[in-house]
Parts: structure tokens; C-alpha cells; sequence
């Protein structure tokens, strides 16, 4: 880690205890310990803990954008094969302009607590690619697009199990969350990144989440220092 890094890091901790005392921000610690390692480029990385990944670990990706290190470095270390996910249209176009390795598989659709079509709203910056299935103010038209719940993806792949499950979904993870549990579906590592900085998701949001999962055996073993990413494993 450069001196820079640490420096940004110590930096967004700080802003996240602030923010944590203004009621913005959510003050999480870790509530267990085991190895794990930081995959992805600066910025974009995800913390997933090694034990037990090998080249049959069955990893889900469910929200690409145009960001893929983690996942090619997952592909590189463990010689593992990749099912991502991703509905948005740039985010397909992306991937398909890309010279990518076979065990990259990329499915044109997406991730939520229902079956059917999700209509997903475009962020306000035309630069940015993350669409999102929450309600908010944006000048650019919704665009309707296929989605399926977790149970129904397992079962068109032919998949009985997920070892580690990674979302970034733009506020849809609670839903998915919940639903995941519900159907009494348990990946072994679950990689989430919470939005509940967003003015209409919130804090209490994020609390319920990470109360569920830990009714169902999860334990928290990381957070970024952005506060955003937080990875669970199956106690």
C-alpha cells in the first residue's frame, strides 16, 4: 500500500466517523477474523477471504459497469470460472468489445427479488454507466429490461451452490438480500456494496441488512475504507 493510499484511506475514515455522528454514515466494525485478501484495481478492489476458494468455487458478479479487475484477478489467482451480470446497455456493449477469457461468463440481464421485467433508471451524469432499479429524479428515460431472483438464476445455470456471491447493484441489494435469504439460499462469502449514503435508501437500511444476515450465520470480516464495500462469510 503507497503512502498515498494510506493517506487516502485515514482520510475517509475520518469522514465516515463524522458522518457516522451526523446519522449519514454507518460505523461498522468487523465481527470476525480470517484470511483475506484485496483483489481489483485501486479504488474498485473487493475483499474476499481465501479459504476454500479453488478452480470449482462457483463465483457470482452481479453488477460489471465497465470495472472487471476483481473478477479477472479472482480468474488469475484461483483459475476459477466468472458468471457476471450486468442488464444496462453500455455495460453489454463494454463487455462485448472486450477480448475477455473463457471462463468470463457474462449473462445481458439482471438481479432482483422478482421474476420478470425491472425498470431501471439511468444515473444523472450521461459519463456514468450505473443504472438502478430505485426510484429517483434523472432526466433520462427508464429502460426496461429483463431480471431474475438469485433461486431462478441458480437453477437456469445449473448452480446448487454459490461460494462467493459479490454484488454492486445500485441500491436493489437489500431486496436481493432478503429475498436470497428467504429462499434459504447461503454463498459461503457475500461481497456487497450498501448505498445507504443515498438520500432515499438511509442508514436503517443498511442496520436491517446486516442484522439479517447475521441471524442467518453471516459474520462481518470486512470494510473498506470508503465505508461502501462490506464482505460477509458463513460462520
Amino acid at each position: 500500500m503507497t503512502h498515498v493510499t494510506r493517506l487516502r484511506n485515514a482520510y475517509r475514515r475520518i469522514r465516515r466517523i463524522v458522518d457516522g455522528l451526523r446519522g449519514k454514515d454507518l460505523w461498522q466494525s468487523a465481527q470476525r477474523r480470517c484470511p483475506k485478501i484485496s483483489l481489483g484495481n485501486p479504488g474498485t478492489c473487493w475483499c474476499v477471504c481465501p479459504e476454500g476458494l479453488t478452480e470449482t468455487s462457483v463465483i457470482y458478479s452481479i453488477g460489471v459497469g465497465q470495472e472487471i479487475s476483481f473478477d479477472l484477478e479472482m480468474m488469475r489467482r484461483f483459475r476459477l470460472e466468472v458468471h457476471a451480470f450486468d442488464p444496462t446497455p453500455r455495460s453489454i456493449q463494454w463487455v462485448r468489445s472486450q477480448v475477455l477469457p473463457e471462463k468470463f461468463v457474462f449473462h445481458p440481464y439482471g438481479v432482483a427479488d422478482h421474476d420478470g421485467m425491472g425498470r431501471f433508471l439511468p444515473p444523472k451524469n450521461p459519463a456514468h454507466v450505473s443504472h438502478t432499479l430505485l426510484s429517483r429524479e434523472t432526466p433520462w428515460p427508464a429502460i426496461e429490461v429483463p431480471v431474475y431472483r438469485l433461486a431462478t438464476i441458480m437453477s437456469m445455470l445449473g448452480h446448487p451452490r454459490i461460494d462467493v456471491l459479490k454484488m454492486d447493484i445500485e441500491g436493489a441489494e437489500y431486496g436481493v438480500l432478503a429475498d436470497t435469504l428467504t429462499c434459504g439460499i447461503r454463498p459461503e462469502q457475500i461481497l456487497v456494496e450498501f448505498h445507504h449514503r443515498w438520500p432515499e435508501v438511509g442508514v436503517e437500511k443498511t442496520r436491517r441488512a446486516i442484522a439479517g444476515l447475521n441471524n442467518a450465520g453471516y459474520r462481518l470480516f470486512d470494510v473498506s475504507a470508503s465505508g461502501e464495500e462490506y464482505s460477509f462469510k458463513l460462520s
